[in-house]
């Protein structure tokens, strides 16, 4: 059975079709690039670009697989959270494929579709402890089976990602600020800076960023006040270093108290190059297995939303119904997988 994704829940309008045999088959992502002179998404302008696109990168999704619509046999689509106008048009694209074609259709929250994510390719089982970084969430998940995964551990204010636009912003780097920092970086020192670790030893597993991004930007201030110039790539470097000794640091310390030996890092930001050098150096000296999906696989995409799908479709759940909304804030609690 082939399944048909549709991933719309912030600024990529993602299509992707996974073969009987979990196979990718395609995989499309069309980012907006109307968002960058404005340092963020504006959701009006994203839900009026995913209404320019859906129907196109549909078509190529099953063009590019070298399928038809008669040959799928599951719709999925991301349910939530997200924003609302973005949700709801491969909400209801997804709805209306569905119901034209009298085909099963599986709503997928966002949340569980960066987890999926890492059942692509090799397969493994749980238990797994993940941790999911992106522009709007930061947590870290106990996955113990696949019926479910219990939340350890969030930020409580502002996620890596969205700390990541920020202070690119503020170094008047491009949005969106991730693989900008990250490239910058590369050629600055990580050590000039020592930007505050947020929650850093207070025992806990949650996170917090809004301090470093102001710290950051207070740094920033003082040095253009001075008339000093402000070393770009070194402040990119200190601060990328910051986020991701606490991020990699929590996620070692989750898997050591609770007796989990294996490691999966999914969302925008693991495709950070820095964080997985330092996960896999940590995770090694750790005695713990690190698997994290390839960079395309951990931003937004529609190979997630299928993988979940097929997971819902192996578990026997029965196809949902079509008279649900789009939910933009699904809690975070314990949920399938």
């Amino acid at each position: 059975m082939n399944i048909l994704a549709l991933e719309s829940s912030c600024d990529d309008t993602c299509a992707a079709v996974i073969g009987a045999d979990g196979h990718i088959r395609s995989n499309l992502i069309s980012s907006q690039g109307a968002h960058d002179r404005f340092g963020g998404v504006v959701p009006e302008i994203a839900s009026r670009q995913h209404l320019e696109l859906v129907n196109l990168i549909v078509a190529q999704a099953c063009s590019e697989a070298g399928v038809t619509l008669d040959e799928v046999g599951l719709v999925a689509a991301t349910q939530g959270p997200g924003l609302v106008g973005a949700l709801l048009v491969g909400l209801c694209t997804a709805k209306a494929l569905a119901a034209g074609r009298e085909l099963p259709f599986a709503p997928v929250d966002h949340l569980q579709g960066h987890v999926a994510a890492n059942f692509l390719g090799d397969s493994f089982e749980p238990p797994f402890l993940c941790l999911i970084a992106s522009g709007g969430h930061t947590l870290l998940v106990h996955v113990k089976e696949h019926e479910g995964y219990v939340v350890l551990g969030r930020t409580l204010d502002d996620a890596a990602g969205e700390a990541f636009d920020k202070v690119a912003r503020v170094l008047g780097l491009p949005f969106p600020g991730g693989p900008h920092i990250d490239r910058v970086a590369l050629e600055g020192n990580r050590e000039l800076v020592a930007f505050p670790r947020g929650k850093s030893d207070d025992g806990s597993l949650d996170f917090s960023f809004s301090g470093l991004k102001t710290a950051v930007a207070r740094w920033v201030e003082a040095r253009e006040r001075a008339g000093e110039l402000v070393p770009i790539a070194h402040v990119a470097a200190s601060f990328q270093e910051a986020v991701v000794d606490v991020l990699t640091m929590k996620a070692i310390a989750a898997c050591q108290a609770h007796g989990v030996d294996y490691l999966v890092i999914g969302g925008g930001v693991a495709a950070n190059s820095r964080l997985r050098a330092v996960a896999e150096q940590r995770c090694e000296a750790a005695g713990i297995t690190l698997r994290v999906p390839r960079p395309g696989l951990c931003t937004d995409n529609g190979a997630m939303v299928a993988a979940l799908g097929t997971r819902l479709v192996e578990a026997g759940l029965p196809p949902s119904e079509l008279d649900f909304p789009a939910d933009p804030s699904l809690p975070i609690t314990e949920v399938k997988v």
